[in-house]
């Protein structure tokens, strides 16, 4: 089982490139591949972002659910990640 993770970013956001560095560095924690993730640019996806309830970047959508609407630190993040996975779990 996987789990999708999508940071939602435009384009001049400092604090974006901040939570793809971060959110790639877990990734890459888990090399087994039960996380994916992709930016989502809300200029290019905005019907999607607004879907999702997205006022701000960055925010993380976790399987199409927003779950942080800022930054969080990457402890919660990876805290949170790790709680989804078990739930995935059969």
């Amino acid at each position: 089982m996987t789990i999708k993770v999508e940071v939602f970013s435009a384009p001049g956001c400092g604090k974006c490139g901040k939570a793809r560095q971060v959110l790639k560095r877990i990734v890459d924690d888990w090399e087994d591949g039960r996380v994916q993730w992709r930016e989502v640019n809300i200029l290019d996806e905005l019907d999607y972002a607004v879907k999702l309830g997205v006022l701000s970047t960055p925010a993380i959508a976790v399987d199409g659910e927003l779950v942080f609407t800022a930054l969080p630190s990457e402890k919660r993040l990876r805290r949170i990640l790790q709680q989804r996975l078990e739930e995935t779990v059969p």
